[in-house]
């Protein structure tokens, strides 16, 4: 094992390592949504249900709720009760029903129905941030961004890779440092590291597949 002090986060190694290594374990929910259909309102209904929501139970209401509602104008055919229903138990659905209607409403009468493809008119969205917006592009359009949630600024902070205090930071760190090449696929390779493997609290170092190029900062207990 090379010493912690020694490690060098290198980007290219990480990315060709953490490519095998997801193989076996699920891509995030919103990521397989887009595989299954790129359709920018799928991705965009699911992103918004996922936040402060377990990968299972947004994969479950994003799919009752879709089945019922495909596009703007049949989810604004919904009661907020309906959708309520549909969306039980994500975190805070009575909110996110009435922030489902009213992103629909906006698409509609600003937009004509299509989700725009660009992070300044995304973000006038009700309820639409920047991890949603970069989503939105990355997921929905094909397009560059870098989507940074919790799991991404952790991962890349304790890899020494950056070196910031928010996510709002690294996206910023990211954009500056991380080669284009791996914008769209950084988030899923990093979400899906964090929630299996590189946790929040005691990490699982030893089966860790970048534990070489990981200076491990910030890591007091790990497995």
């Amino acid at each position: 094992m090379i010493p912690r002090e020694e490690r060098v986060p290198d980007i290219h190694k990480i990315v060709t390592t953490l490519r095998e290594a997801v193989k076996s374990l699920g891509v995030p929910i919103v990521t397989e949504i887009s595989r299954k259909k790129r359709d920018p309102f799928h991705v965009l209904i699911s992103t918004i249900l996922s936040l402060r929501t377990k990968d299972q139970v947004t994969r479950e209401a994003s799919v009752r709720l879709l089945r019922k509602a495909g596009t703007p104008q049949e989810l604004l055919t919904l009661s907020e009760d309906a959708i309520e229903k549909l969306i039980f138990p994500v975190g805070f659905y009575k909110t996110k029903a009435r922030t489902l209607k009213q992103v629909c409403r906006d698409l509609l009468e600003t937009y004509g129905g299509k989700v725009p493809d660009s992070l300044e008119e995304l973000l006038k969205l009700k309820g639409v941030g920047r991890k949603t917006a970069n989503l939105v592009i990355t997921l929905g359009y094909g397009k560059l961004g870098i989507c940074v949630d919790t799991h991404v600024h952790r991962v890349s902070n304790r890899l020494g890779y950056v070196k910031t205090r928010t996510p709002e930071e690294t996206e910023t760190a990211l954009r500056n440092k991380l080669p284009k090449e791996y914008w769209i696929e950084y988030n899923d390779l990093l979400v899906t590291w964090g929630q299996n493997v590189c946790r929040p609290i005691s990490p699982f170092c030893s089966r860790c597949a970048i534990r070489d190029c990981c200076k491990q900062v910030g890591v007091i207990q790990h497995r």
